[in-house]
């Protein structure tokens, strides 16, 4: 088993992720919904500065959740993958954290293709927040800044097995369909714009 280390090429320009216009502009997009059972939750944009963040989540997934995640036995994210999913190109790419009382509970992100026309989606919530709507809560609020910014379909792929991630995928409106390459997953589209 070994922490999640992939080779995601970073779509950043030079200083895009640390723009200081861009960051204040992202403050708009922070609100606070309340989670299944009444507690108050602060949903932000990710900043550069959650690289540690994303990686305390990763070490409150237990193995299972991780397995699921990330289609693969993994102990944590590398520094690398941290620092790549907290320094987004914002004009293409969208990542969302959930906060309660300076804990993060679940993150999400999108990384749309050059014209925008899909994104694709992932999620990952602490295992010890399973079961509250913190993954509902930051999928519908991804779909609304989706769709806001023209992207015309979110897609996944989820583990067959991922029940679930399978059952909110369902409750969002998203349709499932057998992955053609591996029968051990299903992928998962949303449109959200006509054309899309």
């Amino acid at each position: 088993m070994s922490e999640y280390d992939p080779e995601i090429p970073s779509t950043a320009t030079s200083g895009a992720a640390t723009d200081a216009t861009a960051l204040i502009g992202l403050r708009q997009l922070e609100t606070t919904v309340s989670a299944r059972d009444g507690t108050v939750i602060r949903i932000r944009p990710v900043r550069p500065e959650d690289e540690p963040l994303l990686q305390d989540l990763a070490a409150h997934m237990n193995p299972e959740d991780l397995r699921l995640r990330f289609f693969a036995p993994v102990r944590g994210l590398t520094p690398a993958v941290a620092a790549r999913l907290s320094r987004l190109d914002y004009g293409r790419e969208m990542g969302l954290i959930a906060e309660h009382d300076d804990t993060i509970l679940g993150v999400a992100h999108f990384f749309a293709d050059a014209d925008k026309r899909a994104a694709e989606y992932a999620i990952s919530v602490r295992s010890d927040w399973h079961g509250h709507g913190v993954g509902y809560l930051l999928m519908t609020r991804l779909i609304e800044i989706a769709a806001a910014r023209g992207i015309g379909e979110l897609f996944g792929e989820v583990l067959r097995e991922n029940h679930g991630m399978l059952e909110m995928c369902h409750a969002l409106g998203f349709s499932l369909a057998p992955d053609p390459a591996d029968g051990t997953l299903l992928q998962v589209r949303k449109t959200l714009l006509p054309n899309g």
